[in-house]
């Protein structure tokens, strides 16, 4: 290559990274310029965050004692308060299975609470899923012909244009606001969410299997279930999972509203605006964090599990002891 044409194509690279330069700088003008146009519509100042500031420190120092005293029903009659309510729980197992039974009790007892919080995330997603498989198989233009298929995709669409925390109003003339509401809400959500992500799999899979299907004389139904769904049944199960760790945060957040767990638990201690109610307001926030870390890790271990070479032989205590790995948080790995 001639000297003239090597500075002809190193102009041209400069040229074509100074404008990219140029878009850059002038795409993140854009976005910080809106970002202020957004606090000026909302009246959010530098000056008021920092008068806030102190107040909201001395509002969060009351969340700094948790006190367990609504644990269960006999911590609560015998009065044992503080991080001690944990350990008389811990030796007493039957204090926990009496309160699981407790169900009225569930808007004022961490126990019952927690487990309507779980059923309710749970059961949601189990519920939405026949439906979410059905539309999300055909929405998929694999399965049906242009355009019919946007019937069910705009469906889905529409049914995720409305937040679950909207669903469980619409609901109301059912079951009023309760954990009935909140179980049909978030399996509405689920229709439309997952529905979406299991048509954009099927929009990835190979053609391969299904032609092999195909010229085996198969009909539509078994080429889509042998060709299609064969191929993306593992990350269909995944993407089930991470829903249903969605799911179990809505589950906590409908709660708030008044459709029972966790959620509504909190909201009740936090109306009475005590020291007291604060510091049990704290155990429920200490309640949220575990079941959404339990579930979270639970889920990631079957994600792993079914990608086949990844963190095999990986047990779950192995993954609970390299939270504390620092080498991993600084993103350093081991030569080994």
């Amino acid at each position: 290559m001639a000297t003239s044409d090597i500075q002809n194509v190193k102009e041209r690279i400069e040229s074509q990274q100074l404008v990219r330069r140029i878009l850059g700088f002038f795409g993140l003008f854009v976005i910080l310029g809106l970002t202020a146009l957004g606090m000026v519509y909302v009246e959010f100042t530098l000056a008021q965050f920092i008068q806030q500031f102190p107040i909201w420190l001395d509002s969060v120092s009351r969340f700094l004692q948790p006190d367990f005293i609504d644990l269960t029903l006999a911590t609560r009659q015998e009065e044992i308060g503080g991080l001690g309510a944990i350990w008389y729980t811990l030796t007493n197992p039957w204090t926990i299975v009496e309160a699981a039974g407790q169900t009225q009790l569930s808007g004022s007892l961490l126990v019952p609470a927690a487990i309507t919080t779980i059923i309710v995330g749970f059961t949601g997603t189990v519920l939405g899923f026949p439906l979410a498989l059905l539309f999300g198989v055909l929405g998929s233009e694999r399965v049906t012909p242009f355009p019919f298929n946007f019937i069910f995709r705009g469906t889905m669409s529409a049914i995720r244009s409305v937040p679950a925390l909207v669903w469980v109003f619409i609901y109301i003339a059912l079951f009023g606001i309760s954990e009935k509401s909140a179980i049909i809400a978030i399996a509405t959500d689920t229709i439309g969410n997952l529905g979406r992500l299991f048509t954009d799999e099927l929009e990835e899979i190979d053609d391969g299997p299904i032609e092999a299907i195909s010229s085996t004389g198969a009909g539509r139904a078994q080429t889509v279930i042998f060709g299609m769904l064969s191929q993306v049944s593992t990350s269909f199960i995944a993407w089930t999972l991470y829903v249903l760790e969605i799911n179990t945060r809505i589950a906590i957040s409908l709660g708030v509203v008044g459709a029972g767990g966790l959620g509504q638990y909190i909201k009740l201690k936090l109306q009475f605006g005590s020291d007291q109610a604060y510091a049990a307001a704290a155990a429920g926030l200490i309640m949220v964090m575990l079941i959404v870390v339990s579930v979270e890790l639970i889920s990631s271990r079957i994600r792993a599990r079914l990608r086949p070479g990844e963190d095999t032989g990986k047990g779950l205590v192995e993954t609970v002891r390299g939270l504390f790995d620092g080498n991993k948080w600084l993103g350093r790995t081991d030569a080994n």
